[in-house]
C-alpha cells in the first residue's frame, strides 16, 4: 500500500528536511568519491559476514567511517545504523540508515553496477533518501512528500504494462539453501514475465524503478541499510512498496513495483513462497 497518507506527509519545504538532504547528498558523494578514486589495484577481502562469498572489503569500511564521520559532525546527537557495524541510539529522534558500498561483490571484481546509500529516517519513517551511483555519474534522491530526482530531473515510475510484459529485477542471497530456493523462485516467475535482471545492487535497483528503466523488484534478504533510501525513492516517483500482502518490507520480503505490476508480482511471489525455503 501506499506510504505515507496525504494527510501525514511533512512539508517538503520544512528547513529540517532540507537539511537532512543536503547531509545526505553531501556524505554520500563524498564517499561515493572516495570509493570510485581511491581503489587499491590489490583491493582484497578484509572480512566475511553471512558465508564464505559475502564479503566486506577495506573500502565498505572505510567509506561507512567517512559518513557516519561526517554525520557525527554536523548532527552528533542522531543515531546510526550502518552495515559496516555502526550501530548509536541518538536523542534527537532522527536516525540515518547507511549502506556505505551496496554492491560490493562488483566493486571488488572491478564492475561499474555499485552504489552509496544514506537515508534519515524518524520514529521509523523514511524522510529523506539518496542513492549515488558514482560509477553512472548519478545521484537519485528523493524527499517525503517532494517527489523523486535523479540528477535533479523530476523522475516517475513506469506506466504498469501487463505482468509478461514487465522487466523485474532482483538479488540473491549468499547462504547457499536460501540462494537455491530463490534460483528456484526466478525459475518459476520467468515465464510470467518479460524478463528478470540481476544487477547486484538492489539500491540501484530501487533507483532504477523509480527512474523507469524497471518495472519492479523483488528480494528476499534485505536489510533496512539495503532498502530505507531506495524504497523513499520509488514511492516518491508513484511505486509501491511492501512485502508480503498486507505487511511492509522487511527481511522477509521486499517488493517494490508501479502501480499494476506490484499486486499480481506480490501474488505470485506468495504463491511460489519467494518469503521461505
Amino acid at each position: 500500500m501506499p506510504d505515507p497518507t496525504p494527510a501525514t506527509v511533512p512539508d517538503a519545504a520544512d528547513p529540517l528536511l532540507a537539511e537532512l538532504l543536503e547531509l545526505a547528498l553531501t556524505a554520500a558523494r563524498r564517499a561515493g568519491a572516495l570509493l570510485r578514486d581511491g581503489r587499491p589495484d590489490d583491493l582484497g577481502v578484509a572480512a566475511t559476514k553471512s558465508s564464505p562469498i559475502d564479503v566486506v572489503t577495506e573500502m565498505d569500511i572505510a567509506a561507512e567511517k567517512l559518513i557516519t564521520g561526517f554525520l557525527a559532525e554536523h548532527r552528533p546527537d542522531d543515531g546510526l545504523l550502518g552495515e559496516e557495524g555502526a550501530a548509536t541510539e541518538g536523542s534527537t529522534g532522527i536516525r540515518w540508515v547507511i549502506d556505505p558500498l551496496d554492491g560490493t561483490v562488483n566493486y571488488l571484481y572491478g564492475l561499474p553496477t555499485w552504489s552509496v546509500s544514506v537515508a534519515a529516517e524518524r520514529d521509523g519513517r523514511t524522510l529523506v533518501g539518496v542513492v549515488e551511483a558514482p560509477m553512472r555519474g548519478e545521484t537519485t534522491r528523493a524527499v517525503l512528500g517532494g517527489g523523486a530526482f535523479l540528477n535533479d530531473r523530476p523522475v516517475r515510475c513506469r506506466p504498469a504494462p501487463p505482468l509478461d510484459q514487465a522487466l523485474v529485477s532482483t538479488g540473491f542471497n549468499y547462504v547457499t539453501p536460501v540462494r537455491a530456493h530463490q534460483a528456484d523462485v526466478a525459475q518459476r516467475l520467468i515465464p510470467r514475465l518479460r524478463d528478470i535482471r540481476r544487477s547486484g545492487s538492489a539500491a540501484i535497483d530501487l533507483a532504477d524503478v523509480a527512474a523507469g528503466r524497471l518495472d519492479g523488484f523483488y528480494e528476499r534478504g534485505l536489510r533496512p541499510w539495503d532498502w530505507a533510501a531506495g524504497t523513499l525513492i520509488a514511492r516518491e516517483a508513484g511505486a509501491l512498496t511492501g512485502g508480503r500482502p498486507g505487511r511492509p518490507e522487511s527481511e522477509e520480503l521486499t517488493v517494490v513495483a508501479g502501480p499494476g505490476v506490484f499486486e499480481p508480482l506480490q501474488e505470485l511471489l506468495e504463491e511460489f513462497g519467494a518469503w521461505h525455503d
